[in-house]
């Protein structure tokens, strides 16, 4: 069911890819959501509405969860069920940035066992089932071995001194990118050591890139230590640690 699971996932993630470029070349309509939750577009919605049929039709059993579909207690009574962020990195996407991908999730019980990360304009396809190992683009990823000096990818303010034990963090040179999920893929394919955020994290943007994570060697937790269990209550995590074992250990054991 894992790999069946995982073909259903790419073929999915490229209709989407499809669809949002598309948009993406013909400015889309865009719009603030309530509560300051941030930009939405047209091309959100699209995607979001395409995902949520062809997925469900074909898993009929599994529930669903998504940033763009409005969140209702029936998936807790699942076993199985699709986390998906329809655009990851919307604010990319609106800015004419490369740096957006689709995020597909399949989660059992808590745990991730299929994900994808694809980013259209890259042409850049992350995979994992697991226990299957991760790729991109079909050759497999593995995270690097850790420099003198990391390289994390994280927004300044989870760097600010009142996260710190001792005022600061570890020695470390600090990158961002807008779309979480492109952040762990990237450190799943060693190009940055370690991946940050403090503030709570939805699940939507982190279940794909997580399993592409692990999969790929690094541990990923949350910002306290603990393992990372999908499909909760409030689709919320405590923020996200993913770094390979020793420097994840350094960053968990200076945070407050």
């Amino acid at each position: 069911m894992l790999a069946t699971d995982l073909a259903l996932l790419k073929e999915a993630a490229r209709e989407a890819g499809v669809i949002a470029t598309r948009y993406f070349s013909a400015k889309p309509h865009v719009w603030e959501k309530p509560d300051g939750a941030g930009p939405v577009t047209e091309a959100d919605l699209a995607v979001d509405a395409m995902l949520r049929e062809r997925l469900t039709a074909a898993r009929p059993r599994y529930g669903w969860l998504s940033e763009e579909t409005a969140d209702t207690p029936d998936r807790l009574a699942t076993q199985t069920q699709f986390i998906v962020d329809p655009i990851d990195g919307t604010r990319s996407f609106i800015e004419g940035s490369k740096d957006w991908a689709h995020s597909l999730a399949i989660v059992r019980d808590g745990v991730v066992q299929a994900a994808v990360v694809f980013l259209p304009m890259r042409r850049q396809m992350f995979t994992a089932h697991l226990g299957g190992g991760a790729a991109l683009n079909g050759q497999p990823l593995r995270i690097r071995a850790l420099p003198q000096t990391p390289t994390i990818l994280t927004a300044r303010p989870n760097l600010d001194a009142a996260h710190w034990k001792n005022g600061a963090p570890p020695p470390l040179e600090r990158h961002f990118r807008s779309s979480l999920a492109f952040r762990m893929c990237l450190v799943a394919h060693g190009q940055f050591d370690a991946m940050l955020t403090l503030r709570p994290s939805w699940e939507w943007d982190i279940a794909a890139g997580a399993l592409i994570l692990t999969e790929a060697g690094a541990k990923v937790t949350d910002r306290t230590g603990a393992d990372l269990r999908f499909n909760g209550p409030s689709a919320l995590l405590n923020g996200v640690i993913a770094a390979g074992a020793d420097l994840h250990e350094q960053l968990a054991s200076n945070l407050i």
